[in-house]
């Protein structure tokens, strides 16, 4: 029996590179977005064009009310949520001192809230089932943290010591969660960034190089499926090794 992954955030560039994945390997696709509606829909279209259940689903997931009826509507098209990735996030460049609280509730609201509730809601069925994977998405400057990128780097890390701590308190119900943090990776989040920005964030890269989309995808797929049965509770660096 085909099995149903939600992606968070896959309207943007590396979530839309999970859901193609995922789809290509004969899963159900739940396609979610918040705002971006319409290439959520585009991508849903795509993906049922090829054969692939797939539903499109749209909510705020820093509110919780929202996360129940999203699952619920899932449940009902495409049955449980077997396989969550964690992907939904945003980003901000500005000094710490100028940020607010209103930065900080736009930030852990997308990146880490976003994160709990949604794995609080699939954990009832998996838990139940004896069986799931979560991975998270969360970011090289969770690791290492950036300049003039405090409260996002500060989520992002919060993100991988959600991961580490929820791997160990669902290992016993055999319920893998992982995280992947992808590098400089070549989609709209950093469309702030010049070419100049992004020919030295290349340089920077031992790899010398931006990473692809499909390449943050492709270790994703990695943890969430029985490719890594015996993995929890870890941090996967996709970054060309910027980060060492």
């Amino acid at each position: 029996m085909k099995k149903t992954v939600l992606v968070t955030g896959a309207s943007g560039g590396i979530g839309s590179a999970c859901a193609r994945l995922f789809a290509d390997k004969g899963y159900k696709v739940a396609v979610h977005c918040h705002k971006n509606k319409a290439a959520a829909e585009e991508l849903t279209n795509e993906l049922l064009s090829k054969g692939c259940e797939a539903v499109c689903v749209c909510a705020d997931l820093s509110d919780e009310a929202q996360v129940k009826a999203m699952f619920s509507e899932i449940r009902n098209t495409l049955g449980d949520v077997e396989i969550l990735v964690n992907n939904a996030g945003v980003a901000q460049q500005k000094l710490f001192t100028d940020t607010t609280r209103a930065d900080y509730d736009f930030l852990f609201g997308a990146n880490l809230l976003s994160a709990i509730n949604c794995s609080r809601e699939a954990l009832k069925s998996m838990i139940a089932a004896h069986s799931g994977s979560i991975v998270n998405v969360s970011s090289m400057w969770g690791i290492s943290g950036a300049s003039c990128e405090v409260l996002y780097s500060a989520s992002k890390a919060a993100l991988i010591g959600f991961t580490k701590a929820l791997a160990k308190e669902a290992g016993p119900s055999n319920i893998r969660v992982n995280c992947v943090a992808p590098g400089v990776v070549d989609t709209k989040m950093n469309a702030n960034l010049t070419s100049e920005d992004m020919s030295v964030l290349a340089d920077e890269t031992p790899l010398c190089r931006i990473g692809k989309p499909e390449e943050i995808a492709n270790a994703v797929a990695f943890l969430a499926t029985q490719d890594a049965s015996f993995v929890t509770g870890q941090i996967l660096s996709v970054d060309g090794g910027f980060i060492v």
